[in-house]
């Protein structure tokens, strides 16, 4: 009797740790629907903070201070550099478009492509990687 418990007790945590996997994968999914529109939208400010709700999921899995963390902050360090993601700068009459706008968007998708290799890489993305298996053709 107190072995089929213990099967039972394995059965629920594997349960638990599949439904765990499962929200996290629908809240990323959602999360990069709200990217895209971000970035079709040209929303920048908004774009940028929904990839850093991705990378909060992403990169609690990742060593602090690692290769991964110093790259991502390599990256937000290079969009803050162009200033404000705002699409118009200064006030009233003299507000014009912002000149680094461009720049700024090729930023942003580099760190949308960091995160979904990134995601990948974890095995939460769609396009699953384990470097430790050969090559299956």
């Amino acid at each position: 009797m107190a072995y089929e418990k213990v099967d039972l007790q394995e059965e629920v945590e594997k349960q638990s740790k599949l439904n765990a996997a499962g929200l996290i994968n629908s809240t990323l999914e959602n999360l990069w629907i709200d990217s895209y529109r971000a970035m079709a939208h040209g929303n920048y400010k908004l774009w940028n903070i929904v990839l850093d709700s991705i990378w909060a999921i992403l990169g609690g899995d990742e060593a602090e201070n690692g290769d991964i963390d110093k790259q991502f902050s390599k990256l937000n360090l290079a969009i803050y550099k162009y200033g404000s993601l705002k699409t118009k700068i200064g006030e009233g009459f003299s507000e014009k478009p912002n000149p680094n706008n461009s720049i700024q968007y090729h930023l942003l998708l580099r760190k949308a492509v960091f995160l979904r290799r990134l995601q990948n890489k974890q095995g939460k993305g769609t396009a699953y990687i384990n470097e430790a298996e050969d090559d299956w053709d």
